[in-house]
């Protein structure tokens, strides 16, 4: 029996992409043994043929929507153990045409970190890790490798009076975390995780061994911001850490539409933005069960850390936001480390030892984000609610994150990250799904989709600001053969608005050939 010609074709184009990229990482993994300065190397190389390959692999992937049986897999996974062999690995990729994907702590919202079309390695940094904290001068060296609980184990472990402005998840790596801006719940006092870092070490596209010195002004800028995956592997960050209070405030207040939620909500937008700087407040919004039986009803959780105790924070909400009722007995003092575990759901009393495990119950989500400019009238939070009793949102969440305080002092140009003043918060939308199959993704995917329609009217415009730490494909994305300044600049203008621009300088004269890419990287304009 004949196959058709269309069939005959596809078979051989298949047969021979199989053999090119079985060629080109035998290659590769020759390359690596023939030029390792270190006999070490074959310890942490993982190919499929390796027992390990899959726990290396799953063990930091975030997402289970892509690690499914059609996900493209990395021909080969490095774990280096010293800088020498990342130089290694980026050395032997150009040579070989392998695509080099780096991977800290795995979440990326798009799984850019460790999914490709085209034939590739991931650099894991897992066993870079370590973390020096200078109490005396307020600074640590992290490396890129290391997760945000590790270091805050790490600065809480030192001092007792000292944290850092990062992110609420502890699994979080922070070299992804940090290259694309980073916060937390003391970026209105301290600004962003990446407005910290006063130097840096990174590995360039030729191998070379970079400090802030020697990378220069434009370099260490991009990176702090740009996205760490367009420009080199950064392999350690150095941060400044900033001073906290012994004793911190906390507290959720839930409110649900029979309890004014709305009009809560809707007068949190005025002041929001406005508060003292130790002052956060952030809003999160789920579906919840009704008082009345059977029915469905929202529920915004007013979320909050003070800066100091509760005897300020009482009168200071009183004066600034009656409307939420907040009485002593909603408020609970400790200390800053403590309340890192208390935004991270752990239970009162747990142990800080928590904050050193990198596993994670994973669950399939897809994320969006927007910044809003004006407050939203209460008719445009209905039209929310409304979305909220459809069937694909029963896991889904909003988080209303406040701006305004240090983020408004801040040039939208001294960092690539711009969202600094005139944004009164940001929104982050997620639908989680534990179904299996196509049909439960697309569902879900569809009602986010829809929901970030919906809110168009009621959000920036002129571009649709995003941000990069919450990567969203929906937004645009690079060709992987050539892509144009004017195609990348459709989602590079939204997550970084007139910084793209010198990004794409920066990108042109570092990484020329554009062998630092992904689906959203910067590209060069030689590209």
């Amino acid at each position: 029996m004949k196959l058709p010609v269309s069939l005959f074709v596809f078979a051989l184009l298949f047969s021979f992409l199989s053999a090119t990229s079985a060629h080109t990482h035998e290659s590769f993994l020759r390359c690596l043994t023939l030029h390792s300065r270190n006999d070490s190397i074959s310890e942490v190389i993982y190919t499929s043929s390796n027992s390990s390959y899959s726990f290396v692999l799953e063990s930091s992937i975030r997402n289970p929507r892509f690690s499914t049986p059609s996900t493209p897999k990395p021909l080969v996974i490095v774990t280096p153990l010293v800088v020498s062999q990342i130089q290694e690995i980026l050395s032997c990729a150009q040579k070989h045409g392998m695509q080099v994907r780096v991977r800290s702590g795995g979440h990326d919202y798009e799984g850019l970190s460790y999914v490709s079309p085209v034939p590739f390695v991931i650099l894991d940094m897992i066993n870079l890790r370590n973390i020096s904290v200078d109490v005396e001068n307020s600074f640590a060296w992290v490396q890129s490798g290391a997760t945000l609980g590790e270091l805050y184990y790490e600065i809480a472990e030192q001092s007792k009076t000292l944290g850092f402005p990062a992110g609420l998840c502890p699994t979080i790596g922070v070299g992804g975390h940090f290259s694309g801006g980073g916060y937390g719940t003391i970026f209105r006092k301290y600004g962003l995780a990446a407005d910290n870092v006063i130097d840096a070490h990174l590995i360039d596209v030729k191998g070379r061994f970079l400090d802030r010195k020697s990378m220069g002004e434009d370099l260490f800028w991009a990176i702090r911001g740009g996205g760490g995956a367009s420009f080199g592997v950064i392999v350690a960050w150095k941060i400044k850490l900033v001073p906290v209070p012994s004793t911190v405030t906390v507290f959720t207040v839930n409110k649900n539409l029979e309890q004014n939620a709305t009009k809560i909500l809707h007068r949190w937008q005025y002041v929001a933005d406005k508060f003292d700087k130790d002052l956060f407040i952030r809003v999160v919004i789920t579906g919840a069960n009704s008082s009345q039986e059977g029915k469905k009803t929202v529920q915004a959780a007013f979320n909050s850390l003070y800066l100091g105790g509760k005897d300020k924070l009482l009168p200071l909400m009183q004066e600034s936001f009656p409307e939420l009722g907040l009485v002593s007995e909603d408020c609970k003092e400790m200390s800053w480390i403590q309340s890192i575990l208390y935004f991270s759901g752990f239970p009162s009393g747990q142990s800080l030892d928590v904050l050193l495990n990198r596993t994670l119950t994973v669950i399939s989500y897809k994320a969006k984000s927007d910044y809003v400019k004006n407050p939203i009238p209460e008719s445009g939070l209905e039209g929310i609610w409304q979305r909220f009793y459809e069937k694909e949102a029963e896991s889904a969440v909003l988080i209303l994150t406040p701006y305004g305080g240090k983020m408004s002092e801040i040039s939208e140009s001294a960092i690539p990250f711009p969202h600094r003043a005139g944004n009164i918060y940001k929104i982050q939308y997620l639908v989680y799904w534990s179904e299996e199959g196509t049909a439960a993704t697309e569902s879900h995917v569809s009602w986010i989709r829809r929901l970030y329609a919906y809110m168009a009217p009621y959000v920036s415009k002129s571009p649709r600001e995003a941000y990069i730490n919450y990567r969203d494909l929906d937004i645009g994305t690079n060709n992987e053969g050539n892509t144009s300044y004017r195609q990348a600049s459709i989602w590079g203008t939204k997550y970084f608005k007139n910084n793209f621009k010198r990004l794409v300088h920066v990108k042109t004269v570092f990484d020329p050939t554009n062998f630092f890419r992904n689906e959203q990287s910067i590209p060069p304009l030689s590209w």
